[in-house]
């Protein structure tokens, strides 16, 4: 018979390798875009921490095209973002390119998705109409803000009642109540502890616009989810977003994925990249002959990728 202290240990080894196993064969991380200008290299650093996050981990990776945007987003950037990670080296299991068990994988296509939490969240009284304009919001703003951030919303319209409830959300901004003063906190992957509190670091916040297009916050809390994804790898400029995205989980009775908020690539200036950026874009490296070993040398990620 085995001493009591190797049984222990067999016990301790197999339930290690079984619980490593699940989260291999369990993580399912994603790569969200927007086709609305060529990608530069700072995008580009945070897809390929993203796609080694996942590779890592034996998982899924998701390619989500988030074209919500009808005024900005143009096909030939979306195929210019599909063409650029590919030629960097990225490659995914599912995506607007290859298909898969949660498609359409185009925000554009995902509508109803949409339309079904707004009506949820309308039903449970979380959210109001706003017809508050961008004037209105400048003027009025509570405390000054992160230029990359909007405004805290000052409450002019939160004590609006509805007489009945629309059919649909077009005509006004719909925006989320937040719980005034309660500390929305979780542990990112690589910045650690954060903690927002919800009327002064971050107000009631829009879920659909008046132009009838579905917000930011709504539409990757409702594709997160339902796609499954374990982990979102972002940039860390989307830090506040997450502890909205929290409460929109909440409210939605929806699971939270870990998060993962790397930081910014900037410029000579001290400037964070943006599309603007052209000479930058990796459309444009590729373009005088920049090859991709050169452009991820350039990021100082050795071994395991970090942030």
């Amino acid at each position: 018979m085995l001493p009591a202290r190797m049984l222990w240990l067999a016990w301790f080894a197999v339930a290690y390798t079984t619980a490593v196993a699940d989260e291999t064969s369990t993580y399912r991380g994603r790569l969200a875009p927007s086709p609305t200008g060529y990608l530069h290299t700072g995008h580009a650093r945070t897809f390929w921490i993203a796609h080694e996050r996942a590779r890592e981990r034996g998982g899924v990776l998701v390619f989500r095209d988030e074209d919500l945007d009808p005024q900005r987003s143009r096909p030939e950037f979306a195929s210019a973002m599909i063409e650029d990670l590919r030629w960097l080296g990225l490659d995914w299991q599912e995506g607007p390119d290859v298909g898969g068990p949660f498609a359409p994988y185009r925000q554009s296509e995902r509508r109803g998705h949409y339309l079904k939490a707004w009506r949820q969240l309308l039903r449970t009284g979380w959210i109001y109409p706003c017809q508050c304009s961008r004037k209105d919001l400048a003027s009025a703003a509570l405390a000054p803000h992160d230029v990359d951030d909007e405004p805290v919303y000052p409450g002019t319209c939160r004590t609006r009642r509805l007489e009945a409830h629309p059919l649909t959300p077009a005509g006004v901004n719909w925006r989320f109540r937040v719980p005034d003063g309660e500390v929305i906190g979780f542990d990112d992957g690589l910045q650690g502890n954060c903690a927002y509190r919800a009327g002064r670091d971050f107000g009631d916040f829009i879920v659909w616009r008046r132009d009838d297009v579905p917000a930011y916050q709504l539409a990757v809390v409702v594709d997160d989810a339902a796609m499954q994804i374990t982990e979102v790898v972002r940039g860390c400029d989307l830090l506040r977003s997450t502890a909205r995205q929290i409460l929109l989980q909440r409210a939605l009775g929806l699971p939270a994925p870990d998060y993962y908020h790397c930081n910014l690539v900037l410029d000579e200036n001290g400037q964070r990249l943006a599309k603007r950026h052209d000479s930058l874009s990796l459309r444009a490296l590729r373009q005088v002959g920049v090859n991709p070993a050169q452009i991820r040398a350039g990021w100082g990620l050795a071994g395991s990728a970090v942030g």
